[in-house]
């Protein structure tokens, strides 16, 4: 078995994903499962897991109706309002959806990261989806790594996955510095990492895609989280910005060959399943 882990799904609407601007013209339409099934299909990719693309509760009922719809939606990384008052009673209504698997907010945009996780309330309310056995994707930039090493080291009571390999600038060759801010992560078994999102990280200003710097990032991950604590994600369609999902796959699967049989399953299916209890 094979799980992409990290794609998204949106019925395109400019106000409702600012983050799109100019130059993401390949983004601004409707992309939906029936997009991306005929993709899988090719890379024999049998499930995948939706995450969302927008800070509103209705992502969550978008997906997760898509994924009643669609079997090999195997998961749904929604979003909530951590820091609400009445958070037992908004997440209490989606306990019972069987695709429920996570949650996620873009940290990233945050325009002061360490206080916006070091708020009491977010933290209670990320207590709360620990109890509920609900893993919680962190997305941020590489710079943006040390402030919410403090709120991993605290919130161990259930998987943390680190998204995109914490976006490290590698197209401006920041490994080293990627590396020293990673490291602390790495040494905490609950947190995991997706090997994802990484080839528009990589494309340079006349768009031609450094897989060979890629590669170097790859490797240290592999050193640090180990095969059994990395899982792969395509970012599709934010992938296309970069390149076709066939060759976002194809980096995967050449750079990954050289692992044991093991390896390349927890790579590719066994992380996943351990992270969002995917049947």
């Amino acid at each position: 078995m094979k799980i992409d882990a990290h794609q998204h799904f949106w019925r395109y609407d400019a106000a409702a994903y600012p983050w799109m601007s100019a130059d993401m013209q390949v983004l601004k339409r409707d992309w939906l499962p029936d997009d991306l099934r005929p993709l899988l299909e090719v890379q024999r990719i049998d499930a995948c897991i939706a995450v969302q693309a927008r800070a509103s509760e209705a992502e969550t009922d978008f997906l997760l109706m898509l994924a009643t719809q669609y079997p090999w939606i195997a998961g749904v990384v929604g979003w909530i309002d951590l820091r609400a008052g009445d958070i037992e009673h908004r997440l209490a209504r989606w306990l019972e959806a069987p695709a429920l698997a996570g949650f996620r907010h873009q940290i990233q945009d945050e325009a002061d990261v360490a206080a916006f996780v070091g708020d009491a309330r977010f933290r209670r309310g990320l207590r709360l989806l620990q109890r509920q056995q609900l893993t919680y994707d962190i997305l941020v930039f590489a710079h943006q790594i040390e402030a919410i090493v403090p709120l991993c080291r605290d919130m161990d009571q259930h998987w943390l996955v680190l998204d995109h390999l914490g976006k490290p600038r590698v197209r401006a060759r920041d490994h080293d510095e990627w590396r020293r801010a990673v490291t602390p992560l790495a040494a905490m078994p609950h947190v995991l990492c997706k090997v994802s999102g990484l080839v528009t990280e990589a494309m340079d200003a006349a768009g031609e895609l450094h897989s060979d710097d890629l590669r170097q990032y790859l490797d240290t991950a592999l050193e640090l989280f180990g095969p059994s604590r990395l899982m792969f994600g395509s970012d599709w369609p934010v992938c296309l910005l970069a390149t076709s999902y066939a060759r976002t796959a194809a980096l995967i699967e050449s750079w990954s060959a050289r692992l044991a049989r093991a390896e390349r399953d927890a790579l590719w299916c066994g992380t996943a399943q351990r992270a969002y209890s995917i049947g």
